[in-house]
């Protein structure tokens, strides 16, 4: 039989919304990062999510947290491991047992697309999660090394706007995504109501930024007190992608998503875009 379709967005009428793979899982039992998911989402013309932590070597790896424990069959932390240390380490599942997908690390992404070369359309969103102080000659150079010719696919995020034009500025070819929610300031705007000043913040905290990822209560709280931030931030020439609807799909989920295209969001972050899309039909 052939395969299932790869779950790449939803619609509504004429609007797509894109579903990304939120730490590279098409399935929310997916293991997180595989190189096998990466390269499954990319040849398929997907938006497809990892995050970037920097290791011993300055180089950088693609795992969510500093402590190696809970997602690897390592202990320690990224940022005291040797790259080669981190490729003899083991993914684990869902149930915190070690597989077989070992861990992977930034360079490994060129021979990746080399030998599964990413279909037209296909984003890979380099989520970049600590901040320009963790930044120095020899990571922003590794950083170069390992994306520069494979930028064009890629887009890096990160909720410190100077971390992004840091790493930005030095592969020109690299789109620019930029999370303002961070350091309180989601918390902060539902307080105060004063969703036109945080959306022109964000703009002015990174100008070059072409999508904008807002955390999903915070879009539907606005939405509630009649305030459309995607249509403020489309305004500006800002694609909003709402982040996350995690775990397993449920029926909860319609009523969301039904929002979520009735305000023409351009992303959802998922962590099961297969179920989701089998749920729509």
């Amino acid at each position: 039989m052939p395969a299932d379709p790869a779950p790449i967005a939803v619609r509504l009428g004429a609007h797509q919304m894109r579903l990304k793979w939120h730490r590279a899982r098409r399935r929310a039992d997916d293991v997180p990062f595989t190189a096998a998911r990466i390269a499954e989402g990319m040849t398929a013309g997907a938006s497809v999510e990892v995050d970037l932590r920097i290791h011993r070597d300055r180089g950088f790896a693609i795992l969510h947290d500093d402590a190696l424990r809970g997602a690897t069959d390592g202990r320690g932390r990224v940022h005291r491991s040797s790259a080669a240390r981190l490729r003899t380490l083991h993914l684990r599942d869902a149930d915190g047992e070690p597989t077989r997908a070992t861990v992977q690390l930034l360079d490994d992404l060129p021979p990746l697309f080399a030998r599964r070369p990413p279909a037209s359309g296909a984003v890979l969103q380099l989520d970049f999660k600590q901040d320009a102080r963790a930044l120095d000659e020899a990571a922003v150079a590794a950083f170069v090394a390992a994306t520069e010719s494979i930028a064009p696919h890629l887009i890096l995020s990160c909720g410190d706007a100077r971390a992004v034009q840091v790493l930005t500025d030095a592969v020109p070819a690299m789109a620019v995504g930029y999370d303002p929610c961070h350091h309180g300031a989601a918390d902060a705007v539902r307080r105060s109501g004063d969703f036109a000043g945080f959306v022109e913040r964000a703009c002015l905290a990174s100008p070059r930024a072409s999508t904008i990822y807002l955390e999903l209560p915070l879009l539907l709280t606005a939405a509630d007190r009649g305030v459309d931030l995607v249509d403020a931030f489309a305004q500006r020439g800002r694609l909003v992608d709402a982040y996350t609807l995690g775990g397993r799909v449920n029926h909860g989920w319609l009523p969301i998503v039904d929002r979520l295209l009735s305000l023409r969001t351009g992303q959802l972050t998922t962590d099961d875009a297969q179920g989701l899309a089998e749920l729509i039909g």
